[in-house]
């Protein structure tokens, strides 16, 4: 069985010190997070650029291999945290995984430091098994500060989700200036000053979760007899195993046949998840097919949303005009739009949400997750209209269609992944809610991996032109669209074995 403190939360949430309106470790998990996005996003941004600048020399026939590569690399990201969550709920309690994931993650961004492909990829293999141990547990302990039924579950997701974004907007913005403060080089041109400042953001979030965790009391701990050395070095053992597997699914399996293996991994996590339903009743059984369908629709979202560190890129580099009143805008700053977008606008969401509940008219979560979609079509839409008619004679779009397309996807993204995380924690049986939670990354990893093969196509062999781009954002814009109007229709379904949760 799972850790008794693991479930806490689900009766004792309320007994918590309130802080602003929510129980006070959520503001620890907050800058735990923050931390921890930082040392992500302060790495994301720059990776394929690196790749093509460092392994294929800055030509563009690198353009699809680091895509292929980003995309893989995105996709374990996430396929890893299932193990993760699997390890916490059974094994070493979230608190410990947490902290051993924090430090696997801290060792691989140092190691990406070393310019030779294959210790690059060894260090991607690193942070990829750390961030399996961390990034799921953190999220379910947040679900657990609150009681069954209580409202505020929703804003307190997306007040974290802020956290998250935080981050992601300090990092590039930090990375990127101290590459040519400590350096004296152009921005962006230093990647090895990029990975180390994101390694010492890995070290506070540690230190943050170290110093804070005692908040959080019997949430998060292990069974009392898993609390013993033994567990832990079992775990530690077994994240040593992974790091070469992942090693060598980046390297020898690529992005085409992983999508294959992560599709089957999911057909498993989705009938172990249904068999505990089924065992806990048919109300549990219902709910979790709704979660299932809702993970589908997961897919796709991300498929598209994980082009800004790809496809996006090399639009920025070689399409847009980034001069701005004689001053050239950093590719990579890009990448804050997005998380500056939502610490503007998550606020606003979540007193919209509150505003709408108050007054019985807040959508229900299948109608908030097609509302997320649309919101990702439209900012496809945007990128559309300026590469049929926007391009001017140097064969560039102006600055602004692309920013305004991630403030777009910013408004999709708000109305789907605070929603999702939420919505796990909600619908999955108790027993298993680390694994739940895992399955919902192993969702997103599904579409980060598939965002890989298809800025890889848009590219081609010798990278993006306009008609490559016009063309991929154009499908893009088709699929998500009609994705959200499907959901929409079937909302009242998914509702039905929702049973009354909302």
């Amino acid at each position: 069985m799972a850790a008794p403190g693991n479930n806490a939360a689900q009766t004792t949430g309320i007994d918590f010190p309130q802080r602003l309106g929510h129980p006070a470790p959520l503001w620890m998990l907050f800058m735990t997070e923050f931390w921890e996005r930082f040392s992500f996003y302060g790495m994301r941004w720059a990776l394929t650029l690196y790749i093509v600048a460092q392994f294929y020399g800055g030509s563009g026939t690198g353009e699809a291999p680091a895509g292929r590569i980003y995309g893989a690399y995105l996709a374990l990201v996430y396929a890893s945290g299932l193990l993760g969550g699997y390890a916490a709920d059974r094994l070493i309690g979230y608190q410990r995984s947490i902290l051993l994931g924090a430090v696997i993650m801290g060792l691989g961004l140092f190691t990406i430091t070393v310019p030779n492909q294959h210790i690059f990829i060894l260090g991607l293999a690193l942070v990829i098994t750390g961030n399996g141990l961390f990034k799921p547990n953190i999220s379910s302990m947040v679900g657990q500060l609150y009681a069954q039924g209580d409202p505020r579950r929703d804003r307190g997701f997306t007040i974290f989700y802020m956290g998250i974004n935080l981050g992601g907007f300090t990092a590039p913005l930090v990375t990127g200036w101290l590459a040519s403060v400590l350096t004296n080089t152009p921005q962006h041109q230093n990647y090895r000053v990029v990975f180390v400042a994101t390694g010492c953001g890995m070290i506070l979030s540690y230190l943050w979760f170290w110093f804070g965790r005692r908040q959080l009391g019997a949430i998060g701990r292990p069974p009392p007899d898993r609390e013993g050395p033994k567990t832990m070095m079992a775990v530690i053992v077994g994240a040593a195993i992974a790091v070469p597997i992942v090693y060598a699914l980046i390297s020898y399996v690529g992005a085409y046949w992983l999508a294959w293996l992560l599709g089957a991994l999911f057909v498993v996590v989705a009938a172990m998840l249904i068999i505990e339903g089924v065992r806990e009743g048919t109300v549990k059984r219902d709910r979790v097919i709704a979660m299932l369908t809702m993970f589908l629709f997961n897919v796709l979202f991300w498929m598209f949303f994980e082009q800004a560190g790809s496809s996006f890129n090399f639009l920025a580099q070689n399409i847009v005009d980034r001069n701005l009143f004689g001053w050239e805008f950093p590719t990579g700053w890009f990448q804050s739009v997005n998380p500056l977008a939502i610490v503007l606008i998550a606020p606003l969401v979540a007193l919209a949400w509150g505003w709408m509940n108050r007054r019985n008219i807040e959508p229900s979560i299948p109608r908030k997750f097609g509302l997320g979609l649309i919101g990702n079509a439209l900012a496809f839409l945007a990128l559309m209209y300026a590469l049929k008619h926007l391009v001017g004679a140097d064969n560039h779009i102006p600055f602004w269609p692309l920013v305004a397309c991630y403030v777009l996807q910013t408004l999709g993204e708000l109305c789907l992944s605070p929603i999702g995380l939420s919505m796990v924690t909600k619908l999955a049986p108790l027993r298993v809610v680390g694994l739940s939670m895992g399955g919902w990354f192993l969702s997103q990893a599904i579409g980060n991996n598939m965002s890989g093969l298809l800025a890889g196509s848009i590219s081609g062999e010798t990278g993006m032109t306009v008609a490559s781009a016009l063309d991929g954002f154009t499908f893009s814009f088709y699929l998500l669209f009609g994705a959200g109007v499907v959901l929409f229709v079937i909302a009242p379904l998914i509702n039905k074995l929702m049973h009354g949760v909302r």
